[in-house]
């Protein structure tokens, strides 16, 4: 017989939920912001990302790319992102 030990130590942390600052699934016509940093595709995962969230929830996705992944986002990027979106999702990609 085979036993596998369980390598995770308890922890006096307590674990807290995750939860969406934006409940995608009562709310219509919500428009989510994908900001790729500029990794190579991590403009394609985001893509990706949005049709499969589209697809469940029926959100309207907006794309952005910093283009390079050492700088911030731009504050003029920033504000466009904030002005047209409720929800924002950020990510990187190799």
């Amino acid at each position: 017989m085979i036993q596998f030990h369980d390598p995770r130590a308890a922890t006096d942390i307590t674990c807290l939920p995750y939860t969406l600052g934006i409940d995608l699934e009562s709310q219509s016509e919500i428009t989510v912001g994908f900001l790729a940093n500029g990794f190579p595709d991590s403009d394609v995962f985001l893509v990706a990302v949005a049709e499969a969230l589209a697809a469940h929830t029926g959100i309207k996705a907006k794309h952005w790319n910093k283009g390079n992944a050492s700088v911030p986002a731009s504050p003029a990027m920033l504000e466009e992102i904030r002005g047209s979106c409720q929800a924002v999702i950020a990510a990187y990609g190799h």
